[in-house]
């Protein structure tokens, strides 16, 4: 009993020393990248930004790898079911992420419980643009309208379950106002009925709307953010154009899966720190309207556990479905 007890007792100190030597030579193969989106987006040109400088941090190929669908679950899901060895991760967003399970109704994943945070890329502000047609020309008389004449307005979304589209329901949630919501598929066909004048007004990231609001196309009438952004620094915040509780921005972040070892999502966290603080990657991102940002992974959790707090009750409250 004793040779057998010892025997039991030395082979699993042999295996944890052959697991930590494992978890010592990470990476020793290529790293994915998985993005939930088709090349080409916000958050797949994030993760291509950041994969040559973990390539050179961490002497090992990361490829950025595109699968789009079901509102980023389908990515989310691959990832949620992959080995947590930290060859896996997931390029996620706050769609994808933390919304898309609520509103597509699906149990596939919950973010607390089938994935690791490691750290924040990035974070984006949205900006409130109207039609110049439209004959407001502040946040306030825009609100003021849609409480005189409920449902008449038209706010165009680039999908039910954005960020843009919860943007716009804690908006009414908060003023009492009240306006149609019109869902597109994606930000491109509803900033050009926007442009055209089908619709009214819409959310949309700085970066995208920033040249037609310099030319006139359109009129912004506030930020998302805490301060002011440097795109736009004539538009003002939702505070100060009077109106509190009203900031949002989207965001990209890498993840792993649940279980991926501690000493990985170390390497890799401090690894983004590095490389996030960059100039030319910080510019880079300033050039896509977005802030270059790393956490830790116990900051990234936090964040991300608030922003579940905050926008699950909209969701809920809204009725908000993926039909």
């Amino acid at each position: 009993m004793t040779h057998r007890f010892l025997a039991r007792a030395c082979a699993a100190v042999a295996l944890a020393g052959l697991t930590a030597i494992a978890h010592a030579a990470w990476p020793d193969k290529p790293v994915r990248i998985i993005v939930p989106y088709p090349p080409g987006g916000n958050v797949d040109v994030a993760a291509r930004l950041i994969a040559p400088g973990l390539q050179s941090a961490l002497g090992q190929t990361f490829i950025v790898e595109n699968k789009p669908g079901a509102g980023g679950m389908i990515a989310g899901e691959y990832v949620a079911r992959s080995e947590p060895d930290g060859y896996t991760l997931f390029m996620a967003a706050n769609g994808p992420l933390l919304f898309s399970p609520l509103i597509f109704k699906r149990e596939a994943y919950k973010w607390d419980r089938d994935f690791a945070p490691i750290s924040s890329i990035s974070y984006t502000p949205l900006v409130l643009e109207v039609k110049p047609s439209l004959p407001v020309k502040t946040l306030g008389e825009l609100i003021a309208l849609a409480r005189k004449e409920p449902g008449k307005l038209t706010m165009a979304s680039p999908g039910a379950g954005t960020t843009n589209h919860l943007v716009s329901e804690l908006l009414q949630h908060v003023t009492g106002a009240r306006w149609t919501t019109a869902q597109y598929k994606g930000n491109a066909p509803a900033n050009t009925d926007l442009l055209g004048g089908q619709v009214d007004f819409q959310f949309d990231q700085v970066s995208v709307a920033s040249p037609f609001i310099r030319d006139g196309k359109l009129r912004a009438l506030a930020v998302t953010t805490a301060q002011r952004v440097p795109m736009l620094p004539d538009v003002p915040t939702f505070a100060e154009a009077g109106i509190k509780g009203v900031e949002a921005s989207t965001f990209t972040g890498l993840l792993a899966p649940k279980g991926t070892p501690p000493e990985i999502l170390a390497k890799l966290s401090k690894a983004l720190d590095g490389i996030l603080k960059q100039p030319d990657i910080v510019k880079r991102f300033d050039d896509l309207g977005a802030e270059a940002r790393a956490s830790s992974p116990e900051d990234f959790t936090r964040y991300l556990a608030a922003e579940d707090a905050r926008w699950t009750p909209i969701i809920e409250q809204a009725h908000i479905t993926a039909n």
